[in-house]
Formats: C-alpha cells, sequence, structure tokens
C-alpha cells in the first residue's frame, strides 16, 4: 500500500514540474508538440528509474567512506555516463527510437528533475525498491504534465481570439500557472 500512495503522491500531489516546480525548462521547451512531450515524458522516466537504480547503492558507498558532501557531484555525473550509455545503445540497437527521440535525450542529462529526484530518494530516507517507485512515480507525473500542457498549449496556439499581447511566451507562462494551480486542488490527498 506505501508504494501505491508514493506513486500516486509523486504523480498528483507531489509532481515535480507542477509542485516542485524542477525540470521547468523541458517542460516549457519541448511541450510544442504533443509528439515530442510523449518521447521526452517517457525518456525521462527511463532515466530517472535508471538513475535511482545506480545513485541510491552509490551514496551508500559514500556514507560509507564518508565523503556524503560529494553527493551532487558523483550524482550528475552518473546521471551524465548513464544518459551517454543509454544514448549509445539506443543508436547501435534501436535505431528508430534514438532518431524519434533526437536531441530529447542528451538535454535529460541537464534536466534536474532527475537530480532531485535521485536526491530526494536519499533525503526522505526511502528503502531501495521504495525509491525506485518513487522515481517512476516522479517520472509518470513528468509525462502527465507534458502531455496535458502539449494538449491545451497545442489548443491555445491555433486560437485567433488570443491578444496580440498574451502570444508566444505569457500565453505559454500562464497556461503553465493555471495547469499548476489545478494541480494544487490534489494537496493533501495523499500523505
Amino acid at each position: 500500500m506505501l508504494i501505491v500512495t508514493t506513486v500516486m503522491s509523486m504523480i498528483l500531489v507531489n509532481n515535480y514540474v507542477l509542485a516542485q516546480f524542477l525540470g521547468i525548462c523541458p517542460f516549457l521547451g519541448v511541450s510544442k508538440k504533443l509528439d515530442s512531450a510523449v518521447g521526452m515524458g517517457v525518456a525521462v522516466i527511463f532515466v530517472m528509474v535508471l538513475a535511482t537504480i545506480a545513485t541510491w547503492p552509490i551514496m551508500k558507498l559514500l556514507n560509507n567512506f564518508e565523503i556524503g558532501y560529494l553527493q551532487t557531484v558523483v550524482f550528475i555525473l552518473v546521471i551524465a555516463a548513464l544518459v551517454q550509455l543509454i544514448e549509445m545503445m539506443m543508436k547501435k540497437y534501436i535505431p528508430s527510437l534514438h532518431k524519434a527521440l533526437g536531441v530529447y535525450l542528451p538535454l535529460i542529462t541537464t534536466n534536474c528533475a532527475v537530480l532531485g529526484v535521485c536526491i530526494s530518494n536519499i533525503d526522505a530516507g526511502y528503502g531501495y525498491v521504495l525509491s525506485i517507485f518513487n522515481a517512476a512515480g516522479a517520472g509518470i507525473g513528468f509525462l502527465l504534465a507534458m502531455v496535458l500542457f502539449a494538449g491545451v498549449r497545442g489548443k491555445l496556439e491555433n486560437e485567433d481570439g488570443v491578444p496580440y499581447a498574451f502570444r508566444g511566451v505569457p500565453l505559454t507562462l500562464i497556461t503553465a500557472a493555471m495547469l499548476s494551480l489545478g494541480f494544487m486542488g490534489f494537496s493533501g490527498l495523499f500523505q
């Protein structure tokens, strides 16, 4: 039951993009088209889970050697290496998916939500399995936010009734704020 609550909490209540405001750059930049948003969201889920699988035991090792203060630097290096490894494997074994994701896969290296979920798992004191599910929930929440935002943004950009002063970035930011306010309605749903 704890796993289900944790996953649902990360998707709805503690959504990294809409509640914690991590990963805003890809959220705003890649959400112009629905297919790009889905591709980026799926890639982020995959990288978040793999990064958690790799960084949790590394943090235990850092703590054993009493060098836990190197956490952020080590995690960034591990995430960058993982993303590069995934990109090379996809290029060799799944070239169609590699081509479809394009530049989005290397951009995940700089996505602070990936680093955030790894550090949050350690700070919350989650065990290994719960950390993996927490990362999966965070990734699914990221995907949900991307898909919803891309859908709304796609509808609004084709509207003729939008005043000239609100077109482009202002409308994008207002839409993101409204979506974030909508997700605040889920607060208190899970403890």
